[in-house]
């Protein structure tokens, strides 16, 4: 039998945008690709998870990681990508420079699709290895990045580590470093602010261009970060211009928090999946926010390796 010529249907006109994920399995769920998937369908998007290692952890901590080799992660990409359509690509937690750069190569095949990177919290790691993935992240995937994620400490530690102003960096000059290695946007998160307030901003290096913040939450959290960047990338690839995927995705993460439970003894898990349960009457907190006026251009990522 003949296969017949595949035609497009009213279905996959309709079909949820996809989102090829790298990053890491994390056994109680609070980050790594459970938060991400999790995160990218409640944001009504399809996310295409290619495994690059595991972590061994529990609520509380992180106590090893686990690679895979570059070969099994390049493999995972490549087979997906020429399959499926999609539309933005996330990068985690990739484990070793060698598998970021399996990522870049395949990210470069692809310079139009957007590149959302968030880069998490690596003190559970030695100094040495730290060090070393820290250089190969900004050699060969920072260029290809549309929008750098991450929290303030954490992204002004690496980025400005010879910062010896009286007062800290602020978005916009974590933004400038960023962007002296490619990077086109930058959400710093964490930000403090006055009145118990947390601060979240996206910068370009001309300019602040919004900022969300929310009350400060009194509890500890893991997986915050992997949420929200997980979410930004999903509604980019839904057809959402930056400035609005910036406030919906802090939204989205500020409920996840609000609704966020402890499943062990250790920190709080955001309930990305909050949206699914009884409603009740309590009203929606009010946040104090002022985002972005306009839509912002991705440049195309044209670096090969």
């Amino acid at each position: 039998m003949q296969t017949p010529p595949h035609t497009e249907t009213e279905h996959e006109e309709t079909r949820p945008a996809c989102v090829l994920v790298f990053n890491a399995n994390d056994p109680c769920g609070a980050g790594g690709l459970s938060s991400d998937v999790a995160a990218i369908a409640s944001v009504g998007a399809h996310a295409l998870p290619v495994v690059t290692g595991t972590y061994a952890r529990d609520t509380a901590e992180i106590f090893e990681h686990f690679a895979f080799d570059e070969e099994v992660v390049a493999e995972q990409a490549r087979t997906l990508l020429e399959d499926v359509t999609v539309q933005v690509i996330k990068v985690g937690f990739a484990g070793t420079p060698e598998n970021l750069t399996a990522i870049a190569e395949a990210a470069s095949d692809y310079p139009d699709i957007p590149l959302v990177a968030y880069m998490p919290n690596l003190s559970w790691w030695s100094e040495v290895q730290i060090d070393l993935y820290l250089d190969a992240f900004q050699e060969l995937v920072l260029p290809q990045t549309a929008v750098l994620v991450g929290n303030h400490s954490t992204l002004s530690r690496w980025l400005l580590p010879d910062w010896n102003a009286e007062r800290a960096p602020s978005a916009r000059d974590i933004a400038r470093a960023a962007a002296e290695f490619g990077v086109s946007y930058t959400l710093v998160t964490g930000i403090p602010a006055p009145d118990q307030f947390i601060d979240n901003v996206l910068a370009s290096p001309q300019a602040v261009l919004g900022n969300v913040k929310f009350e400060r939450f009194e509890a500890v959290f893991s997986g915050a970060g992997d949420t929200l960047s997980a979410a930004l990338a999903a509604l980019i690839a839904s057809g959402c211009d930056l400035g609005e995927a910036f406030t919906e995705a802090l939204g989205y993460l500020d409920q996840c928090l609000g609704n966020g439970f402890r499943p062990g003894m250790g920190h709080v898990i955001p309930d990305r999946l909050f949206w699914a349960l009884p409603a009740d009457d309590t009203d929606e907190p009010d946040d104090e926010s002022s985002g972005p006026a306009s839509s912002f251009e991705f440049p195309p990522h044209d670096t090969q390796h």
